[in-house]
C-alpha cells in the first residue's frame, strides 16, 4: 500500500495488528479513546468496535502532523496512515490483541470532531436515566457493546441450530387481531378500516399453531413481541422471543431440542460444557420443596414437609392447622445461625407477615441445645423425627410455616432466597436448570369469579385428566406445560397446544368465552382445526432475558440497543410523543385532552 492511496477507509479493524505486519503500512478508522503526551511523543489510543490500538505522533518526523494530532480530544473520529512498528521493550501490553505493536502515523484525517462527553466511557455510570438518554454514546462502552455481541453471537447460534435440525424461519404478521392472552395489546387504528384496530402481537401463538395445520411441520423466529403491562428490570414493553413450534412431538421432544441448542450456546458463548438432561421437576415437587415454579437449584436448602410430626403435637398453633387441612412447612438454613441477627430475623418475619403469615416460628441449634420458645411444646418423639427429617446440625437455623400449603410454601421459598442472598449462601459461578412440568391447566380468580389460564388457553390437557373437564373438576386439571428455569428466573415456556375444535371450544366455554366471541375472537383458529390440523406444541424463550444472564447484566435494558426506561419512555428519542391533529383526523380519533394542534 502506498502512502495517500484512499481507495478504501481502512485496511485493518482497531484489534487486528500484532506483531506479524512489523514493517508494513496500515490504514485505520475509529475513535479518540484517550491521548498521552509522553516527553513530546504523542500516543493515541484508537478504538473501534472490535477493540484499541495505539498509535504514536513523533514531532520531528513532521511538525505540522504533530501540531494537528495535539488538537485531538476524546471520541474524535480519525482516520490515519502509517508503518507498523514493534513496541520498545517494556512497553508492551499482553492484555492487548495488539499490544506488541504500534502505528506510527505519517498521515492523519479528523473526520468529524465531538463534543465533550456527557459522561466517562470507561465507568460505570450509576444515573440509567442520563445514559438512556444519549444512548449513542452509552453503547460505545465496552460492557454494552459486550452485550449487543453476545445478543448476535446467541440468535445466529440458535439459527444455526435450528435450521441444522430442520426447522424453517417463517415470519408472522406484527400487525395482528386483538385477542385475550393475559396483557395488554397495544392497539394501531386502521386508517383504512375506520374504527378498527390491530394489535401488536403478545406473542406469534395462534400463527405459528397455523403453520402447523397449514404442514410447515417445523417452525421457528426470532419473534418481536408486544405487551402493554407495568415494567420492571427484566421486563420491557416490546421485547425478543425464541420461538418454534413443531408436528407430531411430545414434550421430551422439545426438552431435547431446547437442552441441545442452549448447551451449543453455553459453549461457544462462555466455554462451558453443560451436562445433559436437565433436572426434571413437577409443580407440586417445585412449590412443595423451593416454595416457587422458578426454584433456583444454586441455594441447596430444601423445605420440609413436617405435618405429620405434628399432627398431634401440644403446640396448638401447629396442631390446629393440621386439623383444619393446612400443612406445617420447615426449612433448615444450615450453618447459617451465627450470621443471623436481630435485624435479619425481624426483615425476615416481614417477610412472612407481608405474606399473609402471622408471624415466623424458628428454632436456633446452638451447640447440642435447641432454641425457641415453641420447643417446649415438643415431645421427645417429635423432637427426634424432626431432627431426623430436617438432619439438624451445630448452627442450623430452622424456619416454620403453617397454613394453607401454597401459602406456607410460597412464604419459605422467599424466605429462602432472602436468607441465601444475606449469608451469601448462593454458589458463585454456577449454571442450574430445571424444567418444571405439569402445571395446572387453570386457575380460579375470586376477584373475578371465573376460571382462567394458568398459561393460556390454548394448552392442551393430560390425557388422563381430560375426563375431569366433563367433571367440573377443573383445579385437579395438569397441563401439558413445561417451564425452562436458570437460576431461579424464568427463560421461557411452552406446551403441547390443543388441535381438535371440539376440546379447544370446551377449554374456551370454561373460561368464560362464549360461542359468540369464540367466533369472534378465534374463528380463524377453531376453522382450521376442522382441516386436518395435526397434534403439536412448542416453545419460547425469551432472548432478552437470556442473554442478561449469560452477560451477568443487572438490567434487560442493557442488551437491548435502544431500550425503553422504568416508565414505558425512550428518553433518546422522546417516545411515547404527542402527533400531529391532521394525523389524528385521518384516523377518525379525537383525544380528551389537546393535541398538537396543527393544521394545514
Amino acid at each position: 500500500m502506498k502512502k495517500g492511496d484512499f481507495k478504501a477507509y481502512r485496511t485493518h479493524h482497531c484489534n487486528e495488528l500484532n506483531i506479524k505486519w512489523v514493517g508494513k503500512r496500515a490504514r485505520l478508522c475509529g475513535w479518540v479513546h484517550s491521548k498521552r503526551d509522553h516527553g513530546g511523543l504523542l500516543f493515541v489510543d484508537l478504538r473501534d468496535r472490535e477493540g484499541l490500538t495505539q498509535i504514536v505522533f513523533h514531532p520531528e518526523k513532521d511538525p505540522s502532523l504533530f501540531a494537528s494530532a495535539k488538537q485531538l480530544k476524546d471520541e474524535y473520529v480519525i482516520k490515519v496512515e502509517g508503518q507498523v512498528v514493534e513496541r520498545p521493550a517494556g512497553t508492551k501490553n499482553e492484555a492487548l490483541a495488539t499490544g506488541e505493536i504500534e502505528l506510527e502515523v505519517d498521515f492523519l484525517e479528523i473526520l468529524n470532531p465531538s463534543q465533550p462527553l456527557p459522561f466517562n466511557l470507561d465507568e460505570d455510570i450509576e444515573n440509567e436515566e442520563l445514559r438512556l438518554s444519549f444512548r449513542f454514546l452509552d453503547l460505545r462502552r465496552k460492557k454494552i457493546l459486550h452485550c449487543l455481541k453476545v445478543r448476535h453471537q446467541v440468535s445466529s447460534l440458535v439459527r444455526e441450530y435450528l435450521s441444522k435440525e430442520g426447522f424453517l424461519e417463517v415470519e408472522t404478521p406484527i400487525l395482528s387481531k386483538s385477542t385475550p392472552e393475559g396483557a395488554r395489546d397495544f392497539l394501531v387504528p386502521s386508517r383504512l378500516s375506520p374504527g378498527k384496530f390491530y394489535a401488536l402481537p403478545q406473542a406469534p401463538q395462534q400463527y405459528k399453531q397455523l403453520l402447523m395445520v397449514a404442514g410447515i411441520d417445523k417452525y421457528f423466529q426470532i419473534a418481536r413481541c408486544f405487551r402493554d403491562e407495568d415494567l420492571r428490570s427484566d421486563r420491557q414493553p416490546e421485547f425478543t422471543q425464541i420461538d418454534l413450534e413443531a408436528s407430531f412431538v411430545q414434550v421430551e421432544d422439545i426438552m431435547n431440542w431446547i437442552e441441545e441448542m442452549i448447551q451449543l450456546i453455553f459453549l461457544k458463548v462462555l466455554g462451558i460444557e453443560l451436562p445433559l438432561p436437565f433436572v426434571r421437576l413437577s409443580y407440586d415437587q417445585a412449590i412443595d420443596n423451593y416454595g416457587s415454579d422458578k426454584p433456583d437449584l444454586r441455594v441447596e436448602w430444601k423445605i420440609q414437609d413436617a405435618s405429620q410430626l405434628f399432627k398431634n403435637t401440644e403446640f396448638r398453633l401447629f396442631r390446629e392447622v393440621v386439623e383444619k387441612g393446612g400443612v406445617i412447612k420447615a426449612l433448615n438454613a444450615k450453618g447459617t445461625d451465627p450470621m443471623i441477627s436481630a435485624s435479619v430475623l425481624e426483615e425476615l418475619v416481614a417477610i412472612a407477615t407481608s405474606l399473609g403469615a402471622k408471624g415466623l416460628a424458628h428454632i436456633r441449634v446452638e451447640g447440642e441445645q435447641w432454641k425457641s420458645p415453641i420447643v417446649k411444646f415438643f415431645s421427645a418423639e417429635e423432637r427426634k423425627n424432626l431432627q431426623l427429617l430436617l438432619n439438624m446440625e451445630p448452627d442450623d437455623f430452622i424456619l416454620f410455616s403453617a397454613g394453607p400449603r401454597e401459602q406456607a410454601c410460597s412464604i419459605l421459598g422467599k424466605i429462602r432466597l432472602r436468607l441465601a442472598e444475606i449469608t451469601q449462601s448462593i454458589a458463585k459461578n454456577q449454571w442450574k436448570f430445571v424444567w418444571v412440568t405439569d402445571f395446572p391447566l387453570f386457575e380460579y380468580s375470586p376477584l373475578d369469579q371465573k376460571w382462567n389460564s394458568v398459561h393460556h388457553p390454548f394448552t392442551r390437557p393430560h390425557s388422563e385428566d381430560l375426563t375431569k373437564l366433563d367433571d367440573g373438576r377443573y383445579n385437579e386439571i395438569r397441563a401439558l406445560a413445561y417451564d425452562i428455569v436458570l437460576n431461579g428466573v424464568e427463560l421461557g415456556g411452552g406446551s403441547i397446544r390443543i388441535h381438535e375444535r371440539e376440546l379447544q371450544e370446551k377449554i374456551f366455554s370454561i373460561l368464560g368465552i362464549d360461542k359468540q366471541r369464540q367466533e369472534l375472537l378465534f374463528g380463524h383458529l377453531l376453522k382450521a382445526f376442522q382441516y386436518g390440523a395435526p397434534p403439536h406444541g412448542g416453545i419460547a424463550l425469551g432472548l432478552d432475558r437470556f442473554v442478561m444472564l449469560l452477560t451477568g447484566s443487572e438490567s434487560i435494558r442493557d442488551v437491548i440497543a435502544f431500550p425503553k426506561n422504568r416508565h414505558g419512555v425512550d428518553l433518546l428519542t422522546q417516545s411515547p410523543s404527542e402527533v400531529e391533529y391532521q394525523q389524528l383526523k385521518e384516523l377518525n380519533i379525537k383525544l380528551s385532552f389537546p393535541s398538537l394542534k396543527i393544521e394545514p
